[in-house]
């Protein structure tokens, strides 16, 4: 099993875990789950909020925007940074899909290891 397998598996299983969740609105998790470039992503829940990683350890990436619900319903596409808002969605496919047009050029499976790990090989292997 090569590293970018192993980031796979334990990616699969963080899906997995996520989709029996109730931490995050299931229908959102579903309509993430259903796109296939950010199913190859870390998922990962911090105040109802659905963040996606480029690796399978804390820390995390942040470099990609997260999906929060909103009151009275619908959700907010935003980041990467707090500070940052790409804007609201009516439906969870349609954060998810916002989120897809804002992924940084290259972003691959997840990489197994934190970002500080992910850093270093990118330095030693550019793209």
């Amino acid at each position: 099993m090569t590293t970018d397998d192993a980031g796979g598996d334990v990616t699969e299983a963080a899906w997995q875990k996520l989709l029996r969740s109730d931490r995050v609105d299931s229908a959102l998790v579903q309509a993430a789950y259903a796109e296939p470039r950010l199913r190859q992503l870390f998922p990962w829940v911090g105040m109802w909020e659905l963040h996606f990683s480029r690796c399978t350890e804390h820390p995390p990436t942040w470099d990609i925007p997260y999906i929060a619900p909103l009151k009275g319903g619908g959700f907010l596409v935003a980041g990467p940074s707090r500070e940052q808002s790409v804007g609201p969605a009516e439906s969870a496919e349609t954060a998810a899909a916002i989120v897809v047009e804002h992924l940084p050029a290259v972003c691959g499976p997840a990489f197994l290891g934190n970002r500080h790990e992910l850093a270093e090989k990118e330095q030693s292997n550019p793209q």
